[in-house]
This record gives structure tokens, sequence and C-alpha cells, in this order.
């Protein structure tokens, strides 16, 4: 779980520098078996001006460029945010088995908060899911963010 917080702190850096375009301030990052980091994004919706530019998407195709391959098994993905429904998806079709996750999305949330969509039995793939970690740093961020 430290190496957990370790990585969630790196994704707090660069989740505030989504904030000087005018981005909610979240990042996730993908990282391989041995722990090195293969994904890096943040949100980038305003930027791109792209409904689907979140955080875990840009994520993921920079770890699929890495590796060559769509196929994450064995791979991490580390966010500053609860993933919604479609990163969720998402992060179930490359096969991420385990997802790090920092503050509650009560409103949007697919892995434990409104909905569980990483963990349903019905889907053919699942991903352990490892919540709160760090929660209240990212929170505070997302705060700030809105606050202003």
């Amino acid at each position: 779980m430290a190496r957990y917080s370790e990585w969630m702190l790196q994704a707090l850096e660069s989740a505030r520098l989504a904030a000087a375009h005018g981005d909610v301030p979240v990042a996730a990052l993908v990282f391989d078996a041995s722990g090195e980091l293969i994904g890096l994004g943040r949100n980038e919706r305003e930027l791109r001006q792209d409904p689907t530019a979140h955080a875990e998407i840009l994520a993921l195709r920079a770890a699929a460029e890495h590796t060559g391959d769509w196929h994450l098994t064995g791979c991490t993905l580390v966010v500053t945010l609860e993933p919604c429904p479609m990163c969720a998806g998402a992060i179930l079709a490359a096969r991420i088995p385990t997802v790090v996750f920092g503050a509650w999305d009560e409103k949007a949330g697919a892995a434990g908060s409104v909905y569980d969509i990483l963990r349903d039995r019905r889907l053919p793939h699942r991903a352990e899911v490892f919540a709160g970690v760090e929660a209240d740093t990212c929170g505070a961020v997302l705060r700030e963010f809105f606050g202003r």
C-alpha cells in the first residue's frame, strides 16, 4: 500500500497541471508489473475539446502505445478520482487487473460509489480496486479547483 501512496502522489503532481488549461485536475498513471511508469494522462477535455479526453483514457492510450499492445494485463492504473462509467469500461477492455484511486466521485463514480462496473461479476473482466488512497489530498485538489 505504501507503493500505491507514492504513485498517487506522483499522479497528484500531474493532476495539478490539468488546471492550467481549465480542465478538472485529474491525472492517471499506468505502471507495468515491474513498477515502471508506462502511461500518463491528465484531463484534457477543455484543451482538446474532446469529451473522451479523460485522464484514464489518455493514460491507457499512452500505455498501449508504449507496449505496442492494447492488452495491459499485469499493469496497475492509478487515478486521482474514481473512474466514471466510460473510463471503467475502457479499463476493463484494456484488461487492467488493478485500479487504485484517490477521491470518491459521488456523482458519477463507477468503482463502488454510484456504480461498481470494475467489479461487476456479470462482465467478462473485472479489476481489483484499492479505493481512497490519499483521498483527502486528492479531494482537496478538486475542492480548490471548483472553489475558484
